[in-house]
């Protein structure tokens, strides 16, 4: 963290010189000398003041915190995480047979963003508003398209309820098409990241990007706490776009 350096105060020396001039005037008899110094008195004030202006210090910008928000959060996340991208995407896998992996998001204790929108097919609330510690939020998908929700407590790398179904019919015909395109497997995507930049992998799903090739997004989070966004070509498993997070 970089301070602007402090400046010493100016206001003694000014002090000083105007209580000289203060003793000058009151020993002046004439009144007309009386009036001139009053004259120069505040001519001097005024030139004092003008100098003292120059030496006045901008008011230093509040200094930036040695951490962001983002950054703090992320730090307290990942040090309460025990289980990796990778073994919480086998349990995902592993859970539903034959599928695959399309989406995996490390979550924390707090954040029930995913079941907002989510519910089991009784119209209950998802099962993870009541993990009480990091999930991990995985996404796969049968050959036919059809997803399932899977999370898995992120410390003992159990699986937390029961896998829901996604039963949107235009989501399973988009996931269908993806996986007879897809090439690169999750991990392959996830070591092109890491291999460019060093960190820990906290998200990584499939999906197109602007120019509608078939992508991999993955999160890589770095030992600063930044995060690197990754898009790595599904098919040819190269960088297609990097940005870095640095709130």
């Amino acid at each position: 963290m970089r301070f602007e350096p402090r400046h010493k105060k100016t206001g003694t020396p000014r002090a000083r010189h105007l209580r000289l001039v203060g003793a000058v005037c009151a020993v002046m008899a004439s009144a007309a000398l009386v009036t001139g110094c009053g004259d120069d008195s505040g001519k001097t004030s005024a030139a004092a003041t003008s100098e003292a202006a120059k030496t006045v210090p901008k008011q230093a910008a509040t200094p930036s915190k040695s951490a962001s928000q983002d950054q703090t959060e992320r730090k307290a996340l990942l040090s309460a995480t025990k289980v990796t991208y990778d073994k919480a995407a086998a349990t995902a896998v592993d859970k539903v047979p034959g599928s695959k992996l399309t989406d995996l998001d490390l979550k924390g204790a707090d954040d029930d963003s995913d079941s907002d929108d989510k519910a089991d097919a009784s119209g209950s609330p998802s099962p993870s508003a009541s993990s009480s510690g990091p999930r991990w939020v995985a996404e796969v998908a049968e050959k036919d398209g059809t997803s399932h929700t899977v999370r898995i407590d992120a410390v003992s790398g159990k699986v937390i309820g029961s896998p829901e179904r996604d039963r949107d019919a235009d989501d399973k015909k988009q996931t269908a098409d993806w996986l007879t395109r897809v090439k690169q497997s999750p991990e392959q995507a996830a070591k092109v990241a890491t291999d460019k930049k060093e960190g820990t992998v906290t998200s990584i799903g499939l999906d197109d990007n602007d120019s509608g090739a078939l992508v991999w997004s993955v999160d890589v989070v770095t030992k600063d706490w930044n995060k690197t966004d990754f898009e790595i070509d599904a098919v040819k498993g190269t960088i297609t776009h990097e940005h870095v997070d640095r709130d």
